[in-house]
């Protein structure tokens, strides 16, 4: 039940592995898109940062606390096409149609008015995020139950994704050249139609060519239906709870809940670093260097960071493969310290490489780690919950996203920071850059304290899918 489109030695074929990338291509363009088209509400249309705030903080939360629900409807639905592809069609549509409405703003509107449509917008493209997400995350750690073939399916799926970092940070340039819009207001509007609707087509990739067996025979579960659900609703709180009490799971959900959400905290006070730090404040003298900062980043990803992980996850193992990866971006961060020069805005790309092998190795290594932590758990509740697991590690991801977005504005209220303005108070930008720094890298230092003693190994991998295959037999 746990792999429905792998051969007998677990290995999946290449055009599946490519059709989940391409769905997670949808799933990084989004984030990465709105990441930057977010600017646009402070720099071009004036909302306060508090505003800013709540408008990254309420649809995460709310996101967050439907992901569970989805987790579970999604494990326990009999169809004929299988627990998952439906949802990530039906997901896929209302994540494209309603990122390109909630961005058709206009400043005439007003500031009120497109506060309360934008957060609306937002609320029903992150529902649509949740439906496709959650049943998306979890086609993925069911396709295979080989230890070595889940890091690579993790590793092509976020090799491809990572495309999604590269062409992102390339917005800006369109958004800030005159020649190309007026206004970065009105290059918004254009641009979230191309990626809504572009987006929308790769999410229903994987529905359309992942294949699954029908689960309308399925017995060893109960489907939520209006008469089921005070006893469904029990069922998911119960599945959450044993789900975070697996000790490895609980790791790696904290692990991520530090190093993703500390790095989101201040991604966004790149653009603002580059710009007011390295250019004194004229977006136009900085040209295409705040591009540069996340396309060069994410092509070090790409084409350094992943291939080395999931070679050095074959060689030494995934926790200290995580591990040496994250060290690596702790120097990253500090050298960017350093290397934000006035003068030599080029000296930041020497740290990049460093700075990379955080948040480029992260997911690879997690998502794998996940899938084995799936197998653990069926041989002692004798369920398989991919939906519910993945929707609670993703659940930890988005909850800290949420609060990540709301401290984003409060750090930028601390240090006295005004998007926008023509000059800063002093020691706005040089707040700015130390939190820049000493967030990620003070959150990435916990979350490696944290697994330190993560134990689910290969060895200990391998003994787990013996005993399943053995208690499958039995049944």
């Amino acid at each position: 039940m746990s792999n429905n489109n792998n051969n007998a030695n677990g290995l999946v074929p290449m055009g599946q592995k490519i059709a989940f990338g391409l769905g997670m291509l949808a799933n990084q363009m989004f984030p990465a898109a709105l990441g930057i088209f977010m600017v646009v509400l402070v720099e071009n249309l004036g909302m306060p940062t508090w505003m800013w705030g709540i408008t990254f903080f309420l649809p995460r939360i709310l996101d967050a606390f439907i992901d569970p629900i989805m987790g579970f409807i999604s494990d326990n639905t009999r169809s004929k096409w299988g627990r998952r592809r439906q949802y990530v069609f039906i997901g896929a549509i209302i994540m494209g149609i309603s990122f390109v409405v909630m961005w058709q703003l206009f400043r005439e509107s007003g500031i009120d008015y497109n506060f309360y449509y934008f957060l609306f917008w937002s609320i029903v493209f992150y529902i649509g995020l949740s439906i496709f997400s959650v049943p998306f995350v979890a086609m993925g750690y069911e396709m295979s139950d080989d230890f070595h073939e889940r890091t690579s399916i993790m590793a092509i799926s976020q090799w491809i994704g990572q495309w999604a970092w590269v062409i992102a940070p390339w917005f800006w340039v369109v958004m800030y050249d005159p020649s190309w819009f007026p206004n970065a207001d009105t290059a918004t509007r254009t641009l979230a139609v191309w990626v809504g609707i572009s987006c929308m087509i790769l999410a229903m990739i994987p529905a359309i060519f992942i294949k699954s067996k029908s689960t309308l025979e399925e017995t060893s579960f109960s489907p939520l239906t209006f008469k089921t659900m005070g006893g469904s609703l029990k069922e998911i709180f119960s599945s959450f709870v044993e789900a975070f009490k697996n000790k490895p799971f609980r790791k790696l959900c904290i692990a991520t809940f530090l190093i993703f959400n500390a790095f989101n905290t201040v991604a966004g006070f790149t653009f603002f670093i580059v710009v007011y730090y390295l250019f004194n404040g004229v977006s136009a003298d900085a040209g295409i260097w705040p591009t540069l900062f996340g396309c060069l980043g994410a092509l070090s990803t790409t084409f350094v960071v992943i291939p080395i992980v999931s070679w050095m996850s074959k060689k030494i193992e995934k926790k200290k493969t995580f591990l040496i990866c994250q060290g690596i971006s702790i120097l990253g961060y500090i050298l960017l310290w350093f290397l934000f020069i006035p003068g030599k805005p080029y000296m930041f790309i020497f740290a990049l490489p460093f700075f990379s092998f955080g948040i480029g190795s992260l997911f690879t290594m997690m998502m794998s780690m996940t899938a084995d932590v799936c197998d653990m758990d069926e041989l002692t509740s004798g369920k398989r919950r991919e939906g519910i697991f993945g929707a609670i590690y993703w659940w930890m991801v988005k909850f800290g996203f949420a609060i990540a977005g709301l401290l984003t504005g409060v750090i930028m209220s601390f240090v006295d920071f005004h998007p926008g303005a023509a000059t800063q108070s002093e020691g706005a930008v040089d707040g700015l850059r130390l939190f820049f720094s000493g967030i990620p890298i003070l959150g990435t230092l916990i979350a490696m304290w944290v697994m330190r003693n993560y134990d689910l190994t290969e060895a200990k991998a391998k003994e787990i899918k013996e005993q399943l295959i053995a208690k499958r037999g039995e049944l």
